[in-house]
This record gives C-alpha cells, sequence and structure tokens, in this order.
C-alpha cells in the first residue's frame, strides 16, 4: 500500500530497483514510507529466512545490503541470527564464530565497501573463555569498524511439551550484563536491543533517558506469538518513548523445527508504520526525520509529567550528549532553553542563570515540576544532590576555586521566586562580599526589582553552557 504523499517517491524507487531485485530473487518493496530529507536520512529494514548455511545467508544479506546502499541507504538493518539458523544445539556451537572470525569479517569489509553502516541484529559470538555462546547484536560503521556490540540481556526460555514447543536460549546463550547508551550514526541516536526485549519496556525507558532516537529490535519471532504480538509490542514502544522503531525480522521456514513470522517494520515517533516488507525476503525503506521526533516530544512533554516520586527512575545516571531534546525544560512558571542547559540525569538538569550573584552562579533542578524539596521521592533527592555534588566540582575547576555556596530557597518565605524545587551553586572567590553571609541578602534580592539591565543575554548564556558541557560528556 502506497499513502498519496509518497507515491511518487516509491514508484520512483520500485522502478529503479525492481529489475534488480527481481534478478537477486527478493521480494518488492513496500513502499509505506515518508521521504521527507530521505536523501539524508533514508535506512533499509531487512528481511531473511536464514538456514544452516553461513555462506548462502552471507550472500543473501549482500545482495541486500547493496542493493539498499544503491537506494540511498545510509543504515541497514539486519535482523536476529542474520548469521545462520541451526538445526540443533551441537550444529549452532560447531557454526558459531569469535567477532574476530571470517564471517564478521566479510561483514566489515562490505560495510566499508559499500560505504554504509551495519546494523547486525544478534550473531552467535563464540567466546575463548566460555563455553556458551552470546547473542550479539552489531553496529558497524562505513569505514568497517565496530562501535558498539550488545550481548543480549533478556533471553526466552520456553519450555511447553504437550504443544511440543522448546526454545530455551540460556541453553546455549550466555545472558548479557549492560545496557549499551545509545551510538551517534548517520541517521540519529540507536539504541541497541535483540527480539524478545522488546517485551521489557524498561530497557527502551532506559535508552531514551540517555538520548535514544532510534529503538531498534532484530528478531526471529515465532508465527504464533508473532501473528498477535509482533506490530502491537513495536508500536508500544514506539508511542511510550516517542521514538522512531526499527524491527528487521526472520521470515518463513528455517527448518523443520522452526518458522518465523517476517513483517519487518519502521514505526515512526507517532506509533504510525511507515515502512514493511512484505512477504519472503527482502526490505523497506523508511526516512529518519528527527525534527519530526522533537515535534511529537514537544506537544507530548511526557518525560517531564512522569512521577518518579511514585515510581522508581529507571535510567542510569549519565548526561545524554544531545541535550537539545525537547527545545526547552519547564523551570516553574517559566522556560528554559535547552541551550542553556549543560548537563542532564535521569531525574535532574543543571543550567546556566539568567542573573547571577556571582560569576559562575548555576542552578540544578529537578525534572519533574514540584514546587518543594519535600515532594521529591527519595530517588529524585538522591539524584538531585548527587548531580550538585558533580556541578560543584566542575564549576570549582573551571573558576579556580576551592569554595562554594550551595543553597535551596525552599519555598517563598525563604526568597523562591520560581515555583520549582532548585538548587543554587556560587563559586567563591576571595573578598567577592565584605561580609560572607551578605551574599545570602545579595541573593533573595537579585531577581527583584527592574531586571531589564540585569537580564543576560541568550546567546551569552549558550556560550557559557556550550563551554560547560564538555566537562559532562564522560563519566566521572
Amino acid at each position: 500500500m502506497i499513502t498519496s504523499r509518497t507515491a511518487l517517491s516509491c514508484k520512483l524507487y520500485q522502478s529503479l530497483f525492481s529489475k534488480s531485485l527481481l534478478l537477486l530473487k527478493l521480494s518488492p518493496l513496500v513502499c509505506t514510507m515518508s521521504f521527507t530529507r530521505y536523501q539524508h536520512n533514508l535506512i533499509a529494514v531487512c528481511q531473511m529466512t536464514a538456514k544452516n548455511n553461513k555462506e548462502e545467508n552471507f550472500q543473501t544479506s549482500k545482495k541486500l545490503i547493496e542493493t539498499a546502499a544503491t537506494a540511498g541507504a545510509k543504515v541497514v538493518f539486519l535482523p536476529e541470527a542474520f548469521d545462520f539458523v541451526g538445526e540443533s544445539k551441537e550444529e549452532t556451537f560447531k557454526l558459531a564464530e569469535p567477532l574476530n572470525g571470517p564471517l564478521l569479517h566479510n561483514y566489515k569489509n562490505l560495510a566499508k565497501h559499500c560505504k554504509v553502516w551495519l546494523s547486525l541484529g544478534g550473531m552467535h559470538v563464540k567466546k575463548e573463555e566460555s563455553q556458551m555462546l552470546s547473542n550479539c547484536h552489531l553496529l558497524i560503521n562505513d569505514s568497517g569498524d565496530i562501535v558498539a556490540a550488545y550481548n543480549k540481556v533478556h533471553l526466552f526460555d520456553v519450555d511447553i511439551p504437550e504443544k511440543k514447543i522448546r526454545l530455551k536460549e540460556s541453553d546455549m546463550i550466555e545472558k548479557g550484563q549492560e545496557i549499551l547508551p545509545p551510538i551517534d550514526s548517520p541517521v540519529g541516536k540507536i539504541g541497541l536491543a535483540i527480539c524478545y526485549d522488546l517485551r521489557f519496556p524498561e530497557l527502551s525507558l532506559t535508552q531514551v533517558a540517555r538520548g535514544a532516537q532510534i529503538l531498534t529490535f532484530p528478531s526471529a519471532f515465532t508465527v504464533g506469538t508473532g501473528a498477535v504480538h509482533w506490530e502491537v509490542l513495536l508500536r508500544s514502544r514506539a508511542i511510550e518513548n516517542q521514538c522512531y522503531v526499527v524491527a528487521a525480522a526472520q521470515t518463513g521456514v528455517h527448518n523443520k523445527k522452526r518458522s518465523s513470522w517476517g513483517h519487518a517494520m519502521v514505526i515512526d515517533p507517532s506509533g504510525t508504520v511507515i515502512a514493511q516488507c512484505s512477504e519472503g525476503t527482502g526490505f523497506a525503506l523508511a526516512s529518519i526525520d528527527l525534527e519530526s521526533l522533537v515535534n511529537v516530544r514537544t506537544t507530548m512533554p511526557v518525560w517531564q509529567h512522569r512521577r518518579n516520586d511514585l515510581y522508581p527512575c529507571l535510567a542510569p545516571g549519565r548526561s545524554p550528549q544531545d541535550l537539545t531534546s525537547p527545545p526547552y525544560y519547564q523551570f516553574g512558571q517559566v522556560q528554559v532553553l535547552s541551550s542553556q542547559v549543560f548537563y542532564r540525569t535521569s531525574a535532574s538538569f543543571a543550567f546556566v542563570n539568567k542573573c547571577c550573584v556571582v560569576p559562575g552562579h548555576v542552578l540544578v533542578a529537578s525534572l519533574r515540576p514540584v514546587l518543594r524539596l519535600s515532594e521529591l521521592s527519595p530517588v529524585e533527592v538522591g539524584d538531585l544532590f548527587q548531580t550538585v555534588q558533580r556541578v560543584q566540582s566542575v564549576l570549582e575547576k573551571v573558576h579556580n576555586t576551592t569554595s562554594s555556596t550551595v543553597t535551596v530557597q525552599d519555598g517563598p518565605l525563604a526568597g523562591q521566586s520560581i515555583k520549582h524545587v532548585h538548587v543554587h551553586i556560587l563559586p567563591r572567590r576571595p573578598g567577592d562580599f565584605p561580609e560572607n553571609d551578605q551574599i545570602y541578602h545579595a541573593l533573595q534580592n537579585h531577581d527583584k526589582g527592574d531586571m531589564s539591565k540585569k537580564w543576560r543575554k541568550d546567546e551569552d548564556m549558550a556560550a557559557e553552557a556550550e563551554m560547560l558541557k564538555k566537562y559532562f560528556l564522560t563519566e566521572p
């Protein structure tokens, strides 16, 4: 099905590649996709039927990748078990390779040759130090380098003898122990996951809190669960996280014991399926429009509405490198431009001040808008003051001092003018006030009276924030 706004572009692509697709014996593209700025942000989501012949599987993937790259795709996504689907545990161990093996070497060369990024959605990786394998989602850049390797953290174990169903990944797969931070790519920040991870929304929420714009779920869903759950789960992850979701898929009959659902697709942040593969081997093209993503998050600012006082904050306390989404942060009755924010965690954000009592005076506030310190959850309180500690340490380094005034004006009688709990951090210098405690009088009155001459320019504040950001891009 082709939507009216994309019909012309889709027909152009179909006419251009239909002959090559027929020669490759691939299914035609399903062109339900947006082509806004497609020449810069085009991706290809692939579908295949891997079997126990690694060379044949590689040749199938190679044709998909080469054709998609010719079509203009910047990133090509392959499904879980792109390398092979074994017919037994013994065969799976025999066919598995280490990361420095010949199969991955071929894919790295292919990425370099085609000048395209590859998402290899689940490779059986043999490790010397273990009798188990890992199910590894690899991201390779267009220079042929591995930029990320994610080991699947949720393993699918089902054993129902009466239904003759037995799929136990834990028989041979070692459970992953880490959620990777999102990876910068030519089309946006990619969060890596695999198949069964789709059923655990906490993983995706964690990735988005760390800056993910694209969630990936390369899969080999069974026919039974795929028919009822596949699209519903994918669209749910897109909607609740306000992200693009890319789901490459295995399809068809792999062997007499195993069949997969297929229906590889791409979903936009509003939950609309914008590209989907038809039956058989093939790929679908879609455009990643990050401006649309920002618009969705701005008009439905769910991250600012989260009640972390009622349920725990899931994300690791690491600052995402991209602080520009959302375009502004709510701070009580006013808004702080994202350009003025220099650090953010899962529950707090730090930003430069519009009217400074001393040079370097900054603020740290909770992401969730609440009036009083007592309204924050224990998790939020911990995050807020850990953020204050780190910001204070950086400011003292930047301003070459060993002392700071750190204070909370908790309520209007304490001098609070913005109805949102926040912490003032003021680097101190010798002689900045004749009497040390005079700083509190200055703080109480610094934003009172005629402010027309006191407010700093937005561009000056943005420059200060940009300078401070570089101190927060890595873990402390």
